[in-house]
C-alpha cells in the first residue's frame, strides 16, 4: 500500500468543488486505490469539541465522544475519494452504515495519528459497496477505528435480501424534536456541507422534499443518550435507513441486549459487564412505522 502523509488537514472548501466536478465523470475501474492517507500530530481543539458536544447532545468532558474523531478523519476521507483513481464520484454515494470501535478513550489535548484507506469493494443488490476505514493511533496503539460503508447505486443484481428484521417494537424511550436548522448546525462543526442537509431548496435538487439530517448526527445523538452507561471500550454499530426530513419528531427506543446474563447484586453495583453486553437501539418516525436508524452498542 502507498502511504501518502499529509502535512496539513485537507481543505473541505476546496474538495467540495472537486467532488462536484468529479460527478460529471462516469464511474470506472474495478478496484479501489491502494493508497492510505496519513496525518500525524492531530490534536482536537477544546472549543471545537465543546461546540460539537452542544450540537450532538453530549455533556462537556475531558474525553472525546467516540463519534468525534470521525469529523477529524472526514477531510482525509474526502481527499481520498476525490482523487482521479477513485472508481466512483463522491456525489450520489449513499452512506449506509457506520461502525466505530473505541478501544480506549481519547483525551482532549492528546496527540494522535489518523490513517484513512478504502477497502472491501463488493457487490450489493442495488449496486456496489465499499468501506472507508479510519484509525486513530497513539504510538503503536490503535485507540479508535471507524468503518463507513458506502453504496454506489446502479449495476446491481436487482435482487432483494428482504426487509431486515425489526429489533423491537417501536415503543419510544424518548421523543426527539429535531429542529429544522440541525443540518446547518452540524455542518458548521463537522465540515460536511453536502447541500442535501442545508436547505429545502438545495435538498430538492437531489430529490429530497426537505433538507435531511446528517446520518452521523443521528448516530452521535443516539450515542449521547447512553452517556453514563459506557465504559472506555465499546463498539457502536448503526445502519442508516429512512432519512430524517427536517424539522422532525422522532421516537428513540433502546433496550438491553444482554438478556439472559444474570448479574449478582455486587456486579450491578459496580457496573459489571462482559464482552458482548450492551444495548440495541432504534430511531423511528414518530407517527409512521419507518425506521431512520438501527444500531447496537457492544462492550469489547
Amino acid at each position: 500500500m502507498t502511504v501518502r502523509e499529509l502535512r496539513s488537514t485537507p481543505s473541505l472548501a476546496g474538495l467540495y468543488p472537486k467532488a462536484a466536478l468529479g460527478s460529471l465523470r462516469r464511474s470506472g475501474g474495478q478496484a479501489l486505490p491502494d493508497t492510505e492517507y496519513v496525518r500525524t500530530g492531530v490534536v482536537a481543539d477544546p472549543a471545537h469539541v465543546a461546540a460539537y458536544n452542544r450540537v450532538c447532545g453530549f455533556r462537556l468532558a475531558d474525553e472525546l465522544p467516540a463519534t468525534y474523531p470521525h469529523i477529524l478523519a472526514f477531510p482525509l476521507q474526502m481527499a481520498l475519494m476525490t482523487q482521479p483513481d477513485f472508481p466512483f464520484p463522491v456525489l450520489g454515494m449513499v452512506h449506509v452504515a457506520n461502525r466505530i470501535t473505541q478501544h480506549r478513550a481519547v483525551r482532549i489535548g492528546e496527540a494522535f495519528t489518523l490513517r484513512v484507506r478504502a477497502e472491501n469493494l463488493r457487490p450489493h443488490e442495488k449496486g456496489t459497496q465499499f468501506d472507508v476505514v479510519s484509525e486513530a493511533v497513539v504510538g503503536d496503539e490503535t485507540v479508535w477505528t471507524d468503518v463507513s460503508t458506502y453504496l454506489r447505486r446502479g449495476g446491481g443484481s436487482g435482487g432483494s435480501k428482504g426487509r431486515a428484521a425489526q429489533l423491537a417494537k417501536p415503543s419510544p424511550s424518548a421523543i426527539w424534536h429535531v429542529p429544522g436548522d440541525i443540518g446547518r448546525r452540524y455542518a458548521e462543526v463537522s465540515g460536511d456541507r453536502n447541500p442535501i442537509h442545508l436547505h429545502p431548496l438545495t435538498a430538492r435538487l437531489f430529490g429530497f422534499p426537505k433538507a435531511i439530517a446528517h446520518g452521523m448526527w443521528t448516530k452521535a445523538r443516539s450515542l449521547a443518550a447512553f452517556e453514563g452507561r459506557l465504559g472506555e471500550s465499546y463498539t457502536v454499530d448503526v445502519r442508516f435507513q429512512q432519512p430524517v426530513l427536517l424539522p422532525a419528531k422522532a421516537a428513540f427506543t433502546t433496550w438491553p441486549s444482554d438478556e439472559g446474563y444474570e448479574r449478582s447484586g455486587a456486579e450491578r453495583l459496580r457496573g459489571g459487564r462482559r464482552p458482548g453486553d450492551g444495548w440495541a437501539f432504534e430511531l423511528w418516525h414518530a407517527r409512521k412505522p419507518k425506521p431512520h436508524l438501527k444500531g447496537t452498542v457492544r462492550f469489547t
